[in-house]
């Protein structure tokens, strides 16, 4: 390995530790790229020529973990509202969720990070909870429509009815379609 590459590996280390760190305090809207390159010890122009723009730095950056409970430890029948109730959670207590639902709308960098996110670790829940475990992509997927619309309305466009429900409120709403896509014995 080239000292070039160790350097370029180690500048981008640093950039992602230092996006990490800034995001984290500031949130995405206040995180500057100045500021990110200014915690590296770097040019603004070198976090511009490695990552292309924030929104991408951001994809790149964030670590997010769902932290969804374990299917088996939950009562079959109540699975659809737990979930519901644990994604509410995790949405009004991490703001980079919803800076990446943001970015996501317009950046496929952050649509492919949500995709993973998503699949990565909603899928293994699908599997385990439906009928038919080859079926457990498209049921994760609806569950995902389900919970990122939620988000998206409660969160970024704050439509007032959305979000003048209490958490229960909503998962009591969302919960049976999601217990439905979940374990439904047929697509029909």
């Amino acid at each position: 390995m080239t000292s070039a590459v160790r350097r370029s590996d180690a500048t981008r280390a640093a950039i992602l530790v230092a996006a990490r760190e800034r995001f984290a305090s500031d949130g995405y809207e206040r995180a500057t790229i100045r500021a990110i390159a200014a915690d590296a010890g770097i040019d603004p122009s070198m976090v511009m020529r490695y990552y292309g723009n924030k929104e991408k730095l951001f994809a790149a950056a964030a670590e997010f973990d769902l932290q969804l409970p374990d299917a088996a430890g939950i009562p079959a029948d109540q699975l659809g509202a737990t979930l519901a109730r644990h994604f509410l959670q995790r949405w009004e207590g991490d703001e980079t969720l919803t800076a990446l639902l943001r970015a996501a709308a317009t950046n496929e960098a952050a649509a492919e990070r949500m995709r993973s996110l998503f699949g990565d670790q909603l899928l293994p829940v699908a599997a385990a909870a439906c009928p038919d475990p080859a079926d457990a992509p498209r049921r994760a997927g609806l569950v995902a429509s389900q919970m990122l619309g939620l988000a998206l309305c409660r969160f970024v466009l704050r439509l007032p009815p959305v979000v003048a429900m209490t958490a229960d409120e909503a998962a009591a709403w969302v919960g049976p379609t999601i217990q439905r896509y979940l374990t439904s014995a047929t697509s029909a």
